[in-house]
């Protein structure tokens, strides 16, 4: 098996640093232009900075062109290309099979999730093609990413943290219909997480204004070892969006699992260094909906958070008392000024209030708040901000350190100084001078070694200096500094010609296509896409939504998630006799979408 990478998102260079430093073997990140999160793009300049950072780790990193493009864009897209693979990023993401069709550079490529990666046959094609890695559909069960990994060789990435989409990445053109934001083009407006009721055929409404699309985070930690035995080789957070203090907790914490598991089996991780945080993470304390683990183990406890697409946290006990700025809460719960407390009101909605201070009570603790309103007695309470974790979040400086080891040796015309750091790459720095026997040898051996296992703002940390001399010698403290910088600088020049590199590039041929005809859903939007899927025996080719295509009528969202599942309403249950369908969707500004079920498939699809 290939060394393991854990992946993170990068929405910008600060927080990519911060990913690399905390522990992440790779990041990803947006390019100036054409990523899935239009509001996550960077500079060049910044991703320049960022790869150079990462590169001193050998850890990778990965830009984003997964848009969908339109003829027009092409050629500005392959320019990008060119340009990203000049500042030496490890590979691209990408949707568009339009720029297989054109002149790429030599950049490994990857196939994003948009591409609907969830049959062996459309990841083995995606091999013959030519690219380096999948980004596997997030529906997959267990056994199915065993079948697609007995088809392919490819590197296998698998979401393992984060946000859910409802639907089938690549599949989703509710937004598109409704407001003309395309979720392909980088601008999806989310309403998944917007309310819903659910009305039956006779007009009945079976449950009323609730989040029925919003899907809990998911959290595959307790799954690693799963993963592994299954074939994936790059466990990936999602989360370009997120903040510094998100993702310096989040991938703590998986660099913790993982790496527990990997000593465990012998296997190493795909980056070098070990990393430092000063605070233990806590995957529950950052931004989440609840945790599931979806389709991993098949179909289990429902998915959903359909009371609300915001953080809700910790469930801390039940008002028993209201008195003037403050509250009883019947728990002995740890709280602290400044923490967040939410509720959900009558009506459904979540409400929330910050903690001022915390007093002993005699049947648990009195809670004095910023606003009382809409607390009441028998109301339960929730934390959704813990204000001192997220305090040590703000402060934490992660660091990540390569080990290296040092020998100094006297020759003939003056010394060498040997460093060798823990992936076995070795450097040597010469000194030539006179060699004057010191004066005092103890002082002289301990200014050595205390000058030499300094590394400054090199990523190096010195675990051993030895000093291999035939005697003590005087050597001036500014020598062994040039000597120490001199020695490292070089290292960090033969690290960079060592690195692991990427290979792989796309093949011109025409291995045939999973597909003979394609509908709207095959996301073929600009001439090089259509010509690409020619030349691989499509024959039918529909265009994609996004060239002005009428949707009314039309599946906007196809998905594994199912809402008569969520609600009790599945196949073979009492409750499913209840049913008239077909059943609805109505939003909050009345638009109505009709649901169909495929039972077989265990499929939902929502018409507009």
């Amino acid at each position: 098996m290939a060394n393991i990478e854990l992946l993170a998102p990068a929405q910008n260079l600060d927080v990519g640093r911060a990913a690399i430093d905390s522990g992440a073997d790779a990041v990803y990140i947006g390019a100036p232009q054409f990523g899935a999160r239009a509001r996550a793009g960077n500079s060049l300049q910044d991703i320049a900075a960022l790869v150079r950072h990462a590169h001193s780790y050998w850890a990778r990193v990965y830009v984003t062109v997964n848009t969908l493009l339109y003829d027009h864009e092409l050629a500005q897209a392959v320019r990008l290309l060119h340009r990203l693979h000049d500042i030496g990023v490890d590979a691209a993401i990408v949707q568009d099979v339009g720029l297989l069709e054109s002149d790429l550079p030599p950049l490994p490529l990857i196939a994003s999730t948009q591409m609907h990666n969830h049959t062996p046959a459309r990841v083995a094609f995606l091999e013959a093609i030519g690219f380096r890695r999948v980004i596997l559909a997030r529906e997959l069960s267990l056994d199915q990413i065993g079948a697609i990994r007995a088809r392919t060789s490819l590197e296998l990435e698998c979401f393992v943290h984060g946000a859910l989409c409802v639907s089938y990445s690549g599949q989703c053109y509710m937004s598109y219909a409704i407001g003309g934001r395309s979720g392909n083009r980088g601008e999806c407006a989310q309403p998944c997480r917007r309310r819903y009721s659910l009305v039956d055929a006779q007009g009945r409404v079976l449950v009323e204004d609730r989040h029925l699309l919003s899907l809990r985070d998911l959290n595959l930690g307790a799954h690693l070892e799963d993963l592994l035995d299954a074939g994936i080789t790059s466990f990936k957070i999602e989360g370009r969006l997120k903040d510094r203090r998100y993702v310096t907790n989040v991938v703590s914490w998986y660099r913790q699992q993982l790496d527990r598991l990997l000593a465990e089996r012998g296997l190493a991780r795909s980056s070098s260094g070990h990393s430092h945080v000063d605070f233990e993470p806590d995957v529950t304390k950052t931004f989440n909906r609840g945790y599931t683990t979806y389709l991993l183990d098949g179909r289990g406890e429902p998915p959903g958070a359909l009371d609300s697409p915001k953080m809700v946290g910790e469930h801390l006990g039940r008002v028993t008392a209201v008195q003037d700025q403050g509250f009883t809460l019947g728990t002995a719960a740890h709280l602290n000024s400044g923490d967040g407390l939410c509720w959900f009101d009558g009506e459904g909605s979540l409400g929330g209030t910050s903690v001022n201070e915390v007093q002993p009570a005699p049947t648990g603790i009195r809670v004095v708040v910023q606003d009382l309103a809409g607390i009441h007695e028998g109301l339960q309470i929730y934390r959704n901000r813990d204000h001192l974790f997220l305090r040590q979040l703000e402060r934490c400086q992660p660091a990540r350190e390569i080990t290296v080891e040092l020998r100094l040796e006297s020759m003939p015309d003056g010394f060498e100084l040997h460093a060798e750091d823990e992936d076995g790459n070795t450097a040597v720095a010469q000194l030539n001078t006179e060699k004057e026997p010191a004066l005092k040898p103890a002082q002289a051996e301990a200014t050595a070694q205390r000058q030499l296992v300094k590394t400054g703002d090199t990523p190096f940390a010195c675990i051993g200096v030895e000093l291999g001399w035939d005697q003590p010698y005087f050597l001036p403290v500014s020598a062994l500094n040039a000597l120490r910088r001199e020695v490292l600088d070089g290292l960090l020049a033969v690290r960079e010609v060592n690195r692991p590199r990427m290979q792989g590039r796309i093949l011109q041929n025409d291995v045939r296509h999973p597909e003979t005809s394609l509908t709207y859903r095959g996301n073929v939007l600009n001439q090089k896409a259509v010509a690409f899927c020619r030349r691989h025996g499509v024959g039918q080719i529909d265009p994609a939504p996004e060239s002005g295509l009428d949707m009314h009528g039309k599946v906007v969202m196809r998905t594994r998630y199912c809402i008569k599942h969520q609600l009790g309403y599945c196949q073979g249950t009492p409750q499913a006799s209840e049913l008239r369908e077909p059943l609805y969707l109505v939003d909050e500004d009345g638009h109505r979408y009709r649901l169909r079920f495929d039972c077989a498939a265990c499929e939902m699809e929502v018409i507009y």
